[in-house]
């Protein structure tokens, strides 16, 4: 009996401690739960809530056409938290209710798999609850709102679980065209326009607080709630001409690929103001293909025969010589201190006046020039490049550009043939900006502008800084050497080396061509290759254009001669130029606006136009083409009318006032890439109407 006391004694103990243990734990768990509660909670919102960063948007870059050269698009990662309890209730009856609905939407969004694969996909996840299911990532504007209406999303995040995680994308609409000047905004090695304005465009960044979910996605714990919110930064209004820059990107192309070049550089200028219209700077990538990959405009090399402008303005400056002035040419050889200048060709000339030597562009002449009348006083030479500002930067708004390199006397590299060899653009090397804006200078009667590419800054659609055109020099030199140097540019397009290319011009042009043999590395000179460049302005009677070309040949290519190469590129511009802003030019009567309730004009398809009118009974005055499926309503007087809205096939449409829905449908017709910005009727597309477009071209449409 003592030993069965024992034992039940033992099992009774037994049960008293686990019973005790329990109670103890039970305890625990009531004091954790009710009293400290509040600090687990927190505790554990802390380890899955924090502040982050929330990017502020980008400043738009604008041409002054108004059109956007680089620019953000809202871009979105869609995930579906299937562990929301609305979607499991009754037995999961919203979901399946919507399911079959939803997989066909998005079958017929994306077009990327069936309406059987999205079911069966998204059936699975919801069966095991998944909790960050990731369902698109990358999706435009325009998609997410479309996805946002689809069944079962449209009922709203917290029911349907869809969590749409945005961030801003920036997109360069003309892709290639200026894009070195335009630029690319990243972490890093951002260049361009983006990098040199970098402060004005970023904005502020914003913090909001976040809450981790699975797979490391952060989602707000307050939609539209910020500790501080994002400040959207500046536009920029750049003084780049959209038609003018895809004239000259075209033109340099074309040479670039008929001749196989290495390199090639057009730049256009204003006159008056020093603006700069258009840079095109394309490098090889392969056989046929070039792209924009270094900027050749602001980077030194030897300029060649156009940098004989500069001799020829000392020595007249100077008063040294005139245009009449008579010069022995030497039959186009001409030693000195023991080595040879070479013209193009030994042509068996002596006797010819200045003029005559600059417009047949002999390296003779010019040597001979510098070496008569500065070789006892070379810095005297050298006081004119100071004063040109050959010497220093060119001042352009652009972060990267590189000082000229120029042997001075007394220097280490300065010899017996600097001299004479610099007369005629060698043992110098200056951008191709510097050569822009001198040549601008004496189209300019002597008054040299500064080059800037940066008009304005806006501040949500407001102007709040103006930057205006500045004279760096009010008289480069005196007016009546401007004079004989623009009689000079003439006569080589007149009598010279470009009388060829501009022999049926219907305008005036003034300017240089220029031939350098440049160096290969190691292999020094003998591969043949040579820089050809042009240099002018036109209308030379009344200039309003400065451009400056410059291409890099393949060795031993041909032809290489200015004229041959660089000049076409030139006159195709100039051509463009001259017929779309010159030529044509006509006074408009300035534009009175009209508030909204006196005036609208719209497109809309010809067949919806009827039901409209019929329906609203509105009278119109219809002078459209009968064919016409589009057509514009302009509704400023008291009768609307209509007339006919052409949409070519080869070519971009105006979609300016079209629904969003009708644009795209046009765009994506054509085969382009569609991204869009805000609500309602196209105001602006990035895509000139009446440009050449190809398919998976990419168009940003703005919507107001």
């Amino acid at each position: 009996m003592d030993v069965k006391r024992d034992i039940l004694w033992r099992v009774y103990l037994s049960y008293l401690l686990v019973v005790a243990v329990c109670l103890a734990i039970l305890g625990k768990a009531f004091y954790i739960q009710q009293v400290q509660g509040s600090y687990w909670r927190g505790l554990s919102d802390s380890l899955h809530q924090r502040i982050a960063e929330i990017p502020a948007a980008r400043g738009t870059i604008y041409s002054e056409d108004g059109q956007m050269l680089s620019t953000n698009v809202p871009q979105f990662d869609i995930y579906v938290d299937f562990r929301v309890e609305p979607l499991h209730e009754k037995n999961g009856k919203l979901f399946r209710e919507n399911i079959d609905s939803l997989s066909l939407a998005l079958a017929d969004l994306f077009k990327d798999q069936s309406a059987a694969q999205y079911k069966d996909q998204l059936t699975k996840a919801f069966e095991t609850r998944e909790p960050n299911y990731e369902l698109k990532k990358k999706i435009d504007y325009r998609q997410y709102l479309a996805l946002a209406k689809f069944p079962l999303f449209k009922i709203g995040r917290y029911k349907s679980g869809m969590i749409a995680q945005e961030r801003n994308i920036r997109l360069n609409p003309y892709q290639n065209m200026g894009y070195r000047t335009i630029g690319l905004a990243r972490e890093q090695n951002s260049v361009g326009l983006e990098l040199s304005y970098d402060t004005v465009l970023k904005g502020r960044n914003g913090r909001q607080l976040v809450r981790a979910i699975a797979g490391g996605v952060t989602v707000p714990v307050q939609e539209g709630e910020f500790e501080i919110a994002p400040e959207t930064g500046k536009d920029i209004v750049s003084n780049l001409d959209v038609f003018i820059q895809e004239v000259t990107t075209n033109a340099l192309n074309k040479m670039m690929v008929q001749n196989q070049a290495q390199w090639g550089v057009a730049m256009v200028m204003e006159v008056k103001t020093g603006k700069i219209k258009a840079i095109a700077n394309l490098g090889k990538i392969a056989e046929g293909v070039y792209r924009e990959d270094l900027n050749y405009a602001i980077t030194p090399s030897e300029p060649g025969s156009t940098f004989k402008l500069v001799t020829l303005l000392s020595a007249i400056e100077d008063g040294k010589l005139n245009l009449n002035s008579s010069i022995d040419l030497e039959g186009g050889a001409w030693k000195v201190v023991g080595q040879t200048v070479w013209d193009s060709e030994k042509h068996g000339k002596h006797q010819a006046t200045v003029l005559e030597a600059f417009e047949e562009s002999s390296n003779v002449g010019m040597a001979k020039i510098a070496m008569a009348h500065y070789s006892n006083n070379v810095n005297a030479y050298y006081k004119h490049l100071t004063n040109l500002r050959l010497d220093s930067l060119s001042g352009i708004d652009l972060i990267g550009e590189r000082k000229p390199q120029i042997t001075k006397p007394g220097g280490k590299l300065y010899g017996p043939t600097t001299l004479p060899w610099m007369a005629f653009g060698y043992n110098i090397a200056i951008a191709p900006i510097q050569t822009l804006t001198l040549y601008n200078a004496i189209a300019n009667n002597g008054v040299m502008m500064k080059p800037y590419l940066v008009n304005a800054i806006k501040e949500e659609g407001r102007v709040i800084k103006t930057f205006s055109p500045k004279v760096y020099n009010p008289q480069l030199v005196k007016p009546s050497t401007v004079k004989a140097l623009q009689t000079a540019l003439e006569g080589v397009c007149i009598n010279g080396t470009a009388k060829g290319l501009f022999k049926n011009s219907l305008y005036k042009v003034a300017g240089k061509t220029g031939t350098a043999l440049v160096a290969n590395g190691n292999k020094g000179y003998a591969d043949k290759i040579y820089q050809s460049s042009f240099a002018g302005y036109f209308p030379a009677d009344n200039p309003q254009y400065t451009i400056v070309v410059i291409i890099k040949n393949k060795p031993h290519a041909y032809p290489f001669y200015g004229a041959s190469v660089a000049g076409p590129v030139f006159k195709e511009i100039s051509d463009r130029l001259y017929s779309t802003y010159i030529h044509n030019k006509t006074n408009t009567a300035p534009v009175i606006a009209l508030k909204d309730s006196q005036a609208f004009q719209y497109a809309i398809s010809k067949s919806s136009l009827k039901a409209i009118a019929q329906k609203i009974n509105l009278s119109y005055q219809d002078s459209s083409i009968p064919s016409n499926t589009w057509v514009n309503v302009n509704g400023a007087g008291k009768v609307a009318k209509v007339a006919s809205k052409v949409i070519s096939d080869s070519t971009m449409p105006d979609i300016s006032g079209l629904k969003l829905q009708d644009a795209l449908w046009l765009c994506e017709k054509k085969g382009l890439q569609v991204k869009c910005v805000g609500k309602g009727r196209v105001v602006r597309q990035s895509i000139v109407q009446g440009s050449y477009i190809t398919k998976g071209q990419s168009i940003l449409i703005e919507l107001n």
